[in-house]
Protein backbone atom coordinates (compact mmCIF):
# COMPACT_ATOMS: atom_id res chain seq x y z
CA UNK A 1 0.00 0.00 0.00
CA UNK A 2 3.05 1.77 -0.78
CA UNK A 3 1.83 3.84 -3.89
CA UNK A 4 -2.09 4.69 -3.41
CA UNK A 5 -2.67 8.06 -4.37
CA UNK A 6 -3.26 9.36 -0.93
CA UNK A 7 0.86 8.42 -0.17
CA UNK A 8 1.83 9.93 -3.52
CA UNK A 9 0.30 13.20 -2.66
CA UNK A 10 2.52 12.70 0.50
CA UNK A 11 5.70 12.13 -0.81
CA UNK A 12 5.05 14.97 -3.46
CA UNK A 13 4.27 17.31 -0.47
CA UNK A 14 7.55 16.44 1.37
CA UNK A 15 9.81 16.35 -1.96
CA UNK A 16 8.73 19.98 -2.31
CA UNK A 17 9.49 20.65 1.45
CA UNK A 18 12.95 18.91 0.66
CA UNK A 19 13.55 21.93 -2.03
CA UNK A 20 12.18 24.29 -0.64
CA UNK A 21 14.49 23.87 2.62
CA UNK A 22 17.26 23.30 -0.25
CA UNK A 23 16.91 27.15 -1.06
CA UNK A 24 16.63 28.18 2.13
CA UNK A 25 19.58 26.88 3.23
CA UNK A 26 21.64 27.66 0.31
CA UNK A 27 22.98 31.46 -1.03
CA UNK A 28 21.38 34.52 -0.21
CA UNK A 29 19.67 36.26 -3.47
CA UNK A 30 20.00 40.16 -4.52
CA UNK A 31 17.44 42.59 -5.66
CA UNK A 32 19.05 42.45 -9.20
CA UNK A 33 19.09 38.54 -9.78
CA UNK A 34 16.24 37.57 -7.21
CA UNK A 35 15.52 34.19 -8.33
CA UNK A 36 19.26 32.69 -9.22
CA UNK A 37 20.03 31.93 -5.93
CA UNK A 38 17.45 29.39 -5.43
CA UNK A 39 18.42 28.45 -8.81
CA UNK A 40 22.34 27.75 -7.75
CA UNK A 41 20.76 26.25 -4.78
CA UNK A 42 18.50 23.61 -6.70
CA UNK A 43 21.25 22.52 -8.94
CA UNK A 44 23.78 21.83 -6.27
CA UNK A 45 24.91 18.41 -5.52
CA UNK A 46 23.55 18.77 -1.88
CA UNK A 47 20.26 18.84 -3.31
CA UNK A 48 20.20 14.71 -3.36
CA UNK A 49 20.73 14.98 0.52
CA UNK A 50 17.24 16.80 0.97
CA UNK A 51 15.46 14.64 -1.23
CA UNK A 52 16.93 11.57 0.47
CA UNK A 53 15.73 12.98 3.65
CA UNK A 54 12.21 13.88 2.16
CA UNK A 55 12.01 10.12 0.99
CA UNK A 56 13.53 8.65 3.99
CA UNK A 57 10.90 11.05 6.17
CA UNK A 58 8.36 9.56 3.88
CA UNK A 59 9.18 5.92 4.59
CA UNK A 60 8.86 6.69 8.34
CA UNK A 61 5.31 8.20 7.99
CA UNK A 62 4.19 5.51 6.06
CA UNK A 63 5.53 2.81 8.49
CA UNK A 64 4.85 4.80 11.26
CA UNK A 65 2.47 2.86 13.28
CA UNK A 66 4.88 -0.77 12.64
CA UNK A 67 7.97 1.27 13.82
CA UNK A 68 5.99 2.65 16.95
CA UNK A 69 5.04 -0.42 17.81
CA UNK A 70 8.19 -2.11 17.70
CA UNK A 71 9.26 0.62 20.19
CA UNK A 72 7.03 0.09 22.27
CA UNK A 73 7.98 -3.38 22.80
CA UNK A 74 11.84 -2.85 22.73
CA UNK A 75 11.81 0.69 25.39
CA UNK A 76 8.87 -1.27 27.69
CA UNK A 77 11.40 -2.82 29.87
CA UNK A 78 12.53 0.67 30.35
CA UNK A 79 9.54 3.05 30.79
CA UNK A 80 8.03 0.73 32.88
CA UNK A 81 10.62 1.30 35.63
CA UNK A 82 10.94 4.38 34.91
CA UNK A 83 7.42 5.45 34.87
CA UNK A 84 7.37 3.75 38.23
CA UNK A 85 9.99 5.66 39.84
CA UNK A 86 8.52 9.23 38.35
CA UNK A 87 4.96 8.27 39.32
CA UNK A 88 6.13 7.78 43.26
CA UNK A 89 5.66 10.33 45.81
CA UNK A 90 8.57 13.00 45.50
CA UNK A 91 10.08 11.97 42.16
CA UNK A 92 9.46 15.47 40.55
CA UNK A 93 11.20 17.52 43.27
CA UNK A 94 14.18 14.96 42.44
CA UNK A 95 14.00 15.98 38.63
CA UNK A 96 13.58 19.54 39.42
CA UNK A 97 16.53 19.29 42.10
CA UNK A 98 18.71 18.00 39.03
CA UNK A 99 17.62 20.26 36.30
CA UNK A 100 18.60 22.72 38.66
CA UNK A 101 21.70 21.52 39.45
CA UNK A 102 22.49 21.32 35.56
CA UNK A 103 21.59 25.10 35.10
CA UNK A 104 23.96 25.87 38.39
CA UNK A 105 27.13 23.93 36.58
CA UNK A 106 26.14 25.00 32.93
CA UNK A 107 27.93 28.49 33.03
CA UNK A 108 31.30 27.08 34.30
CA UNK A 109 31.45 24.93 31.14
CA UNK A 110 31.04 27.20 28.04
CA UNK A 111 32.72 30.32 26.02
CA UNK A 112 31.95 33.70 27.58
CA UNK A 113 29.63 34.31 24.23
CA UNK A 114 27.12 31.36 25.38
CA UNK A 115 27.46 32.65 29.27
CA UNK A 116 26.22 36.13 27.71
CA UNK A 117 23.57 34.58 25.83
CA UNK A 118 22.23 32.68 29.19
CA UNK A 119 21.71 36.02 30.65
CA UNK A 120 20.58 37.99 28.06
CA UNK A 121 18.35 35.68 25.85
CA UNK A 122 17.47 32.78 27.76
CA UNK A 123 17.55 34.26 31.29
CA UNK A 124 15.81 37.51 30.29
CA UNK A 125 13.30 35.82 28.17
CA UNK A 126 12.93 32.85 30.85
CA UNK A 127 11.22 35.55 33.08
CA UNK A 128 9.34 37.40 30.29
CA UNK A 129 7.68 33.54 29.84
CA UNK A 130 6.86 32.74 33.20
CA UNK A 131 4.92 36.00 33.38
CA UNK A 132 3.35 35.51 30.50
CA UNK A 133 2.89 32.21 31.15
CA UNK A 134 0.38 33.52 33.80
CA UNK A 135 -1.69 35.48 31.28
CA UNK A 136 -2.06 33.20 28.75
CA UNK A 137 -1.33 29.87 30.00
CA UNK A 138 -3.23 30.40 33.33
CA UNK A 139 -6.07 32.80 32.62
CA UNK A 140 -6.51 32.18 28.78
CA UNK A 141 -5.99 35.96 27.28
CA UNK A 142 -3.70 36.39 24.92
CA UNK A 143 -1.76 39.43 25.15
CA UNK A 144 0.55 40.59 22.38
CA UNK A 145 2.09 43.50 23.71
CA UNK A 146 3.23 42.05 26.52
CA UNK A 147 7.07 43.37 25.75
CA UNK A 148 5.62 46.85 26.32
CA UNK A 149 5.69 46.35 30.20
CA UNK A 150 9.48 45.40 29.90
CA UNK A 151 9.75 48.70 28.43
CA UNK A 152 8.30 50.27 31.15
CA UNK A 153 10.62 48.61 33.71
CA UNK A 154 13.68 49.19 31.31
CA UNK A 155 12.88 52.55 31.09
CA UNK A 156 11.84 53.15 34.79
CA UNK A 157 15.30 52.07 35.72
CA UNK A 158 16.58 54.33 33.64
CA UNK A 159 14.40 57.28 34.94
CA UNK A 160 15.56 56.55 38.48
CA UNK A 161 19.50 55.46 38.24
CA UNK A 162 20.91 57.93 36.14
CA UNK A 163 21.35 61.26 35.49
CA UNK A 164 22.79 60.88 32.34
CA UNK A 165 20.90 57.96 30.96
CA UNK A 166 18.03 59.92 29.44
CA UNK A 167 17.15 63.44 29.37
CA UNK A 168 14.33 63.46 31.56
CA UNK A 169 15.51 61.66 34.94
CA UNK A 170 14.89 61.93 38.82
CA UNK A 171 16.40 64.28 40.69
CA UNK A 172 17.74 61.73 42.94
CA UNK A 173 19.30 58.56 41.65
CA UNK A 174 18.57 54.98 43.50
CA UNK A 175 20.56 51.75 43.34
CA UNK A 176 18.87 49.44 40.42
CA UNK A 177 17.93 47.18 43.89
CA UNK A 178 15.28 49.65 45.30
CA UNK A 179 13.66 50.19 41.72
CA UNK A 180 13.03 46.42 41.41
CA UNK A 181 9.76 47.27 43.41
CA UNK A 182 9.23 50.75 41.93
CA UNK A 183 9.71 49.04 38.37
CA UNK A 184 6.87 46.32 39.54
CA UNK A 185 4.38 48.29 40.97
CA UNK A 186 4.54 50.46 37.40
CA UNK A 187 4.21 47.80 35.24
CA UNK A 188 1.42 46.41 37.36
CA UNK A 189 -0.34 49.87 36.86
CA UNK A 190 0.12 50.03 33.42
CA UNK A 191 -1.37 46.33 32.82
CA UNK A 192 -4.53 47.64 34.99
CA UNK A 193 -4.85 50.58 33.27
CA UNK A 194 -5.08 48.43 30.16
CA UNK A 195 -6.50 45.62 31.15
CA UNK A 196 -9.75 47.25 32.98
CA UNK A 197 -11.46 49.08 29.72
CA UNK A 198 -9.97 46.03 27.22
CA UNK A 199 -10.53 42.92 29.37
CA UNK A 200 -14.58 42.77 28.73
CA UNK A 201 -13.18 41.63 25.12
CA UNK A 202 -12.04 38.09 24.39
CA UNK A 203 -10.18 36.40 22.33
CA UNK A 204 -9.25 37.75 18.91
CA UNK A 205 -10.16 41.24 20.02
CA UNK A 206 -8.23 41.48 22.97
CA UNK A 207 -5.74 40.41 21.13
CA UNK A 208 -5.95 43.21 18.57
CA UNK A 209 -6.15 45.64 22.00
CA UNK A 210 -3.21 44.57 23.49
CA UNK A 211 -1.00 44.81 19.63
CA UNK A 212 -2.20 48.31 19.59
CA UNK A 213 -0.63 49.25 23.39
CA UNK A 214 2.50 47.29 22.50
CA UNK A 215 2.71 49.47 19.35
CA UNK A 216 2.41 52.74 21.60
CA UNK A 217 4.48 52.15 23.79
CA UNK A 218 7.11 51.02 21.11
CA UNK A 219 6.64 54.25 19.23
CA UNK A 220 6.59 56.66 22.55
CA UNK A 221 9.75 55.36 23.47
CA UNK A 222 10.96 55.98 19.37
CA UNK A 223 9.76 59.45 18.51
CA UNK A 224 10.04 61.27 22.19
CA UNK A 225 13.69 62.30 22.20
CA UNK A 226 13.27 64.62 24.94
CA UNK A 227 12.14 62.31 27.78
CA UNK A 228 13.32 58.71 26.33
CA UNK A 229 16.32 60.08 24.08
CA UNK A 230 14.66 58.34 21.23
CA UNK A 231 16.40 55.99 18.98
CA UNK A 232 19.49 56.48 20.48
CA UNK A 233 18.84 54.47 23.22
CA UNK A 234 19.91 54.74 27.13
CA UNK A 235 23.56 54.89 28.25
CA UNK A 236 25.06 54.73 31.41
CA UNK A 237 22.70 53.14 33.32
CA UNK A 238 24.49 51.67 36.36
CA UNK A 239 25.02 48.04 37.04
CA UNK A 240 23.57 46.09 40.32
CA UNK A 241 25.80 46.80 43.24
CA UNK A 242 25.17 45.74 46.83
CA UNK A 243 26.60 48.19 49.76
CA UNK A 244 24.99 47.16 53.36
CA UNK A 245 26.79 45.98 56.34
CA UNK A 246 30.42 46.36 54.94
CA UNK A 247 29.62 44.25 52.18
CA UNK A 248 30.56 46.21 48.68
CA UNK A 249 29.64 44.05 45.34
CA UNK A 250 29.30 45.67 41.84
CA UNK A 251 27.54 43.91 38.93
CA UNK A 252 30.02 44.26 36.26
CA UNK A 253 30.76 42.96 32.91
CA UNK A 254 30.91 39.30 33.65
CA UNK A 255 27.64 37.45 32.89
CA UNK A 256 28.09 34.73 35.55
CA UNK A 257 26.78 37.03 38.33
CA UNK A 258 23.99 37.74 36.55
CA UNK A 259 22.97 34.46 35.12
CA UNK A 260 22.97 33.35 38.76
CA UNK A 261 21.20 35.85 40.45
CA UNK A 262 18.09 35.76 37.31
CA UNK A 263 18.27 31.73 37.82
CA UNK A 264 17.63 32.63 41.58
CA UNK A 265 14.82 34.87 40.41
CA UNK A 266 13.16 32.40 37.79
CA UNK A 267 13.15 29.86 40.73
CA UNK A 268 11.69 32.01 43.45
CA UNK A 269 9.00 33.15 40.32
CA UNK A 270 7.90 29.24 39.29
CA UNK A 271 7.98 28.38 43.13
CA UNK A 272 5.52 31.37 44.04
CA UNK A 273 3.32 30.50 40.39
CA UNK A 274 3.37 27.03 41.34
CA UNK A 275 1.59 27.65 44.97
CA UNK A 276 -0.56 29.96 43.08
CA UNK A 277 -2.02 27.71 39.96
CA UNK A 278 -2.90 25.46 43.41
CA UNK A 279 -4.52 28.32 44.94
CA UNK A 280 -8.45 29.29 44.61
CA UNK A 281 -7.04 31.62 42.10
CA UNK A 282 -5.43 29.57 40.10
CA UNK A 283 -8.51 27.26 39.89
CA UNK A 284 -10.34 30.35 38.84
CA UNK A 285 -8.33 31.35 36.23
CA UNK A 286 -8.41 27.53 34.80
CA UNK A 287 -12.32 27.89 35.08
CA UNK A 288 -11.86 31.43 32.57
CA UNK A 289 -10.00 29.61 30.35
CA UNK A 290 -12.14 26.51 30.18
CA UNK A 291 -15.66 28.73 29.91
CA UNK A 292 -15.70 32.47 31.27
CA UNK A 293 -19.67 32.29 30.58
CA UNK A 294 -19.92 29.40 33.23
CA UNK A 295 -17.48 30.55 35.09
CA UNK A 296 -19.25 33.84 35.78
CA UNK A 297 -22.27 32.03 36.08
CA UNK A 298 -21.05 29.91 39.27
CA UNK A 299 -20.22 33.41 41.02
CA UNK A 300 -16.39 33.46 39.68
CA UNK A 301 -15.72 37.34 39.97
CA UNK A 302 -13.93 36.85 36.22
CA UNK A 303 -13.20 40.86 35.50
CA UNK A 304 -11.53 41.03 38.71
CA UNK A 305 -9.39 37.98 38.18
CA UNK A 306 -8.62 38.72 34.89
CA UNK A 307 -7.73 42.15 35.70
CA UNK A 308 -5.24 40.52 38.36
CA UNK A 309 -3.87 37.94 35.64
CA UNK A 310 -2.51 41.09 33.85
CA UNK A 311 -1.21 42.99 36.75
CA UNK A 312 0.58 39.73 37.61
CA UNK A 313 2.00 39.17 34.38
CA UNK A 314 3.17 42.67 34.02
CA UNK A 315 4.67 43.06 36.74
CA UNK A 316 7.23 40.22 35.56
CA UNK A 317 7.62 41.99 33.04
CA UNK A 318 9.01 45.29 34.67
CA UNK A 319 10.98 43.16 37.01
CA UNK A 320 12.62 41.49 34.18
CA UNK A 321 13.27 45.31 32.62
CA UNK A 322 15.43 46.30 35.39
CA UNK A 323 17.44 43.58 35.29
CA UNK A 324 18.20 44.07 31.36
CA UNK A 325 18.45 47.62 31.79
CA UNK A 326 21.24 47.22 34.79
CA UNK A 327 22.89 44.73 32.05
CA UNK A 328 23.34 46.80 29.03
CA UNK A 329 22.69 49.19 26.79
CA UNK A 330 18.98 49.42 25.13
CA UNK A 331 17.23 51.60 22.95
CA UNK A 332 13.38 51.00 21.49
CA UNK A 333 14.13 48.22 19.09
CA UNK A 334 14.62 46.30 22.03
CA UNK A 335 10.64 46.28 22.59
CA UNK A 336 9.84 45.79 19.27
CA UNK A 337 6.44 43.60 17.99
CA UNK A 338 8.63 41.10 17.10
CA UNK A 339 10.50 40.84 20.49
CA UNK A 340 6.64 40.20 21.75
CA UNK A 341 5.77 37.94 19.02
CA UNK A 342 9.03 36.07 20.00
CA UNK A 343 7.69 35.98 23.98
CA UNK A 344 4.00 34.53 22.71
CA UNK A 345 6.19 31.55 20.88
CA UNK A 346 8.31 30.82 23.55
CA UNK A 347 5.07 30.21 26.02
CA UNK A 348 3.44 27.81 22.91
CA UNK A 349 6.40 26.13 22.59
CA UNK A 350 6.88 25.12 25.92
CA UNK A 351 3.44 24.30 26.86
CA UNK A 352 1.15 26.89 28.07
CA UNK A 353 0.24 26.77 31.97
CA UNK A 354 4.06 24.94 32.55
CA UNK A 355 5.98 26.75 34.25
CA UNK A 356 9.35 24.22 33.26
CA UNK A 357 7.72 24.27 30.01
CA UNK A 358 7.99 27.85 29.29
CA UNK A 359 11.56 28.29 30.80
CA UNK A 360 12.77 25.01 28.89
CA UNK A 361 10.99 26.31 25.44
CA UNK A 362 13.13 29.47 26.00
CA UNK A 363 16.11 27.78 26.39
CA UNK A 364 15.88 25.82 23.03
CA UNK A 365 14.34 28.37 21.21
CA UNK A 366 17.01 31.07 22.48
CA UNK A 367 19.82 27.71 22.04
CA UNK A 368 18.88 27.59 18.33
CA UNK A 369 19.15 31.24 18.20
CA UNK A 370 23.01 31.26 19.45
CA UNK A 371 23.91 27.86 17.46
CA UNK A 372 22.40 30.17 14.10
CA UNK A 373 24.34 33.38 14.93
CA UNK A 374 27.31 32.44 13.27
CA UNK A 375 26.26 29.82 10.80
CA UNK A 376 22.87 31.62 8.95
CA UNK A 377 22.62 34.94 7.96
CA UNK A 378 20.39 37.29 10.19
CA UNK A 379 17.13 37.91 7.55
CA UNK A 380 17.28 33.86 7.16
CA UNK A 381 17.24 32.78 10.76
CA UNK A 382 13.75 33.19 11.66
CA UNK A 383 13.01 31.03 8.82
CA UNK A 384 14.11 28.15 11.03
CA UNK A 385 12.56 29.75 14.09
CA UNK A 386 9.30 29.23 11.81
CA UNK A 387 9.97 25.41 10.84
CA UNK A 388 10.97 24.46 13.89
CA UNK A 389 7.38 26.04 15.90
CA UNK A 390 5.54 24.57 12.88
CA UNK A 391 6.96 20.97 12.96
CA UNK A 392 6.11 21.52 17.13
CA UNK A 393 3.02 22.39 16.48
CA UNK A 394 2.10 19.73 14.12
CA UNK A 395 3.35 16.73 16.07
CA UNK A 396 3.40 18.04 19.74
CA UNK A 397 0.80 20.87 19.97
CA UNK A 398 0.95 20.69 23.76
CA UNK A 399 4.43 21.68 24.20
CA UNK A 400 7.41 20.53 24.91
CA UNK A 401 6.95 20.06 28.44
CA UNK A 402 3.17 20.21 28.98
CA UNK A 403 1.01 20.82 31.73
CA UNK A 404 -0.97 17.92 33.05
CA UNK A 405 -4.55 20.30 32.19
CA UNK A 406 -2.94 21.12 28.61
CA UNK A 407 -2.42 17.39 28.17
CA UNK A 408 -5.54 16.62 28.92
CA UNK A 409 -7.35 19.00 27.03
CA UNK A 410 -5.24 18.41 23.58
CA UNK A 411 -6.26 13.95 24.26
CA UNK A 412 -10.11 14.90 24.58
CA UNK A 413 -9.71 17.29 21.82
CA UNK A 414 -8.34 14.44 19.55
CA UNK A 415 -11.06 12.34 20.76
CA UNK A 416 -13.55 14.69 19.22
CA UNK A 417 -14.66 15.84 23.18
CA UNK A 418 -14.42 19.32 23.80
CA UNK A 419 -12.11 21.91 22.35
CA UNK A 420 -8.12 22.35 22.95
CA UNK A 421 -8.54 26.18 22.62
CA UNK A 422 -6.84 27.81 25.77
CA UNK A 423 -7.09 31.09 24.65
CA UNK A 424 -10.20 32.43 25.30
CA UNK A 425 -12.06 32.20 22.19
CA UNK A 426 -16.06 33.75 22.64
CA UNK A 427 -18.40 30.53 22.81
CA UNK A 428 -20.67 29.91 20.07
CA UNK A 429 -23.20 32.05 20.24
CA UNK A 430 -21.86 34.80 22.49
CA UNK A 431 -20.57 38.26 22.28
CA UNK A 432 -17.02 39.20 21.82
Amino acid sequence: MLFTPARLRQLGALVLVGLLAAVVTGPTGNSDEPLQAAWDSIADPRIVLFLILAVALWVVLVLWAELRGVLTRLTAPVRAPVGAAYGRRGAPIVLNVVLLAIAIIAPQVVSTAAQQSMVTDIGIYALLALGLNVVVGYAGLLDLGYIAFFAIGAYTTAYFTSQSAMPWHAPFTLNPFFVFPIALVLAALAGVILGAPTLRLRGDYLAIVTLGFGEIIHLVANNADGITNGARGAFGVPHLSVHLLGLDYTWGIDPKPYYYLLLAIVVLVMIAFGRLERSRIGRAWAAIREDEVAAEATGVATLRLKLLAFAIGASVSGFAGVMFASKQFFNPQSFSLQASFFVVAVVIFGGMGSRLGVVVGAVVLQGLAFYLRDKVEPADRYIYFGAVIVIMMIFRPQGLVPSRRRRREIELSEAGIGSADSLGSAPAGGRP
